[in-house]
C-alpha cells in the first residue's frame, strides 16, 4: 500500500515538473509580436478616421509596408511624415530632406528632416489621429528620439492624439554611459538620458511626457501598443536594416560604444560596407595590421573621413556581442587603446573634419577628454558617471512597459 502511494506520488510531481515545463517553453517558444503586428489592438482606433504617421523603411508588418497594410485594410491615410534619411530611407546622414509624393501609393509625403522638424498646423488640420512607429537601437545620439519629441510637442499643440506602436529595442539590456550634462545639449542629444538608455520609444514616450521634456512641459494624449512577449533582456535581431549606416546587427550591437568614434580623429567605418564595425586611421600605419579603404557610398556617405586613404587599426566585424550583453557596459577601451596607440595624440579629439563633432557633444559630458588624455583609468571613468547613472536607472524605472 505504501508503495502505491508512494509511486502515485512520483507519477503527480512528474506530471506538474513536464506542465510546468511545458507553459515555460510555450512561453519562450511564443513570438515576440511588435505592436504594429497586433492590428485587432488598434485597427478600431482609426476606424473613420484621418491619419497621418511618422514613418521610414522599419515600419512593416512582417516584409510589408504598415502604409500598405493599413491602406489595404481600409485605414484612411492622408499623409506621412519623413524623419532623417527619409521615408525610404534614401538618405544620408545629416542630409536633408525634401517633400514629394510616395511613388507606391500617391500618399504626400513630409519631410521633418529639412526646411522645418514638426508638423505645422497646417499639416494636421486634416488630420485626426498621428501615427508613431520606427525602429530605434536605444541610443541617445539616434536621432529618432528627438523627432519622436517634437511630433508629441505638434500633437499637443493641435490637440491631436497619438498613438504608438511600439517595438523592441535592441540594446534595450542596456543602461549606461554618462547622463546628458545639458550645458551639451545638440541635435544628437536632446534630454538628459545616458548614452544608451535602455527603453523602448513607447517607454521614452512616456518618460518624456512624465519629466516634461515637452514644450512648456506640456504632456501629449498618449496610446501605446506595446510589444507582445518581451522583455529588456530579449535579444532581437531586427528585420530591416534602421538606417543606411546601421546595415548589420553587429553595427547595431556596437553602435553604443563606436558611435563615441563620431567625435575623434579617426574613421569609423563610414564609406565602407561594415560601418561602426571597424576603426581606423592612415597614421596608424605599421601599429596595426588591419586595413580599409573608405570610399564615398552614395547613400550612406558622400565624403567619409580619410576617403580613398588606407585606414589602419581595429576590426570588430567578428567581435563577439555576448560580450557586451554579459557586461552590461558600454565598451570604453577601444578609444582609450585607440589614442595610445595615435602617434599624433594632438590630432586625436580635435576637430579637423566636417565628419566629426567634437567628443564633448559627442559623449555628453565635459571630463571625458582629459580623462583619456591623462591616463585614467576605465574604472575611474566609470565613477565619475556617478551618481547621475545610478538617478536616471532608478527615474527609468517609473516608465517601463516590459520586465
Amino acid at each position: 500500500m505504501k508503495k502505491w502511494i508512494f509511486q502515485l506520488v512520483c507519477l503527480c510531481m512528474m506530471i506538474c515538473v513536464q506542465s510546468f515545463s511545458g507553459v515555460a517553453d510555450e512561453k519562450t517558444a511564443r513570438p515576440i509580436l511588435t505592436g504594429a503586428e497586433q492590428t485587432a489592438k488598434y485597427l478600431p482606433l482609426l476606424k473613420g478616421k484621418r491619419v497621418a504617421m511618422l514613418a521610414n523603411p522599419t515600419t512593416i508588418i512582417g516584409k510589408i509596408h504598415l502604409v500598405d497594410s493599413l491602406q489595404k485594410l481600409g485605414v484612411n491615410i492622408v499623409k506621412v511624415f519623413g524623419p532623417e534619411h527619409g521615408f525610404r530611407g534614401n538618405a544620408s546622414a545629416g542630409v536633408e530632406v525634401s517633400d514629394e509624393k510616395d511613388m507606391a501609393t500617391g500618399i504626400p509625403i513630409i519631410s521633418l528632416y529639412g526646411k522645418k522638424n514638426k508638423p505645422s498646423k497646417e499639416d494636421l488640420a486634416d488630420v485626426d489621429i498621428m501615427i508613431y512607429d520606427i525602429q530605434d537601437v536605444g541610443v541617445r545620439f539616434y536621432t529618432n528620439i528627438n523627432a519622436l519629441v517634437r511630433l508629441m510637442d505638434a500633437c499637443v499643440e493641435n490637440g491631436k492624439e497619438l498613438l504608438i506602436l511600439d517595438r523592441p529595442n535592441p540594446n534595450a539590456y542596456l543602461v549606461d554611459g554618462p547622463v546628458l550634462d545639458m550645458k551639451y545639449k545638440s541635435g544628437i542629444g536632446m534630454f538628459p538620458i545616458p548614452m544608451s538608455h535602455g527603453l523602448t520609444v513607447g517607454e521614452f514616450a512616456q518618460m518624456a511626457n512624465g519629466e516634461g521634456w515637452l514644450a512648456n512641459k506640456a504632456t501629449c494624449n498618449l496610446r501605446i501598443i506595446p510589444v507582445a512577449n518581451y522583455d529588456h533582456d530579449m535579444p532581437y535581431t531586427l528585420p530591416v536594416k534602421p538606417s543606411p549606416n546601421l546595415n548589420t546587427q553587429q553595427a547595431i550591437m556596437l553602435y553604443p560604444s563606436t558611435c563615441m568614434f563620431e567625435g575623434v580623429y579617426l574613421n569609423h567605418g563610414r564609406g565602407t560596407m561594415y560601418p561602426f564595425t571597424v576603426l581606423g586611421s592612415p597614421e596608424l600605419k605599421g601599429i596595426y595590421s588591419f586595413s580599409y579603404t573608405p570610399t564615398s557610398i552614395k547613400g550612406m556617405a558622400e565624403t567619409p573621413l580619410f576617403m580613398d586613404q588606407e585606414c589602419y587599426g581595429l576590426d570588430l566585424r567578428n567581435y563577439d556581442v555576448e560580450k557586451l550583453r554579459k557586461s552590461k557596459k558600454i565598451n570604453i577601451s577601444w578609444i582609450i587603446e585607440l589614442y595610445k596607440a595615435h602617434p599624433f595624440k594632438e590630432k586625436f579629439f580635435e576637430k579637423l573634419s566636417k565628419e566629426m563633432n567634437s567628443i564633448e557633444i559627442q559623449i555628453g559630458v565635459g571630463e571625458f577628454r582629459q580623462q583619456v588624455i591623462n591616463g585614467v583609468s576605465e574604472e575611474e571613468i566609470r565613477k565619475s558617471w556617478e551618481p547621475g547613472l545610478s538617478a536616471y536607472k532608478e527615474m527609468r524605472k517609473k516608465y517601463l512597459l516590459y520586465p
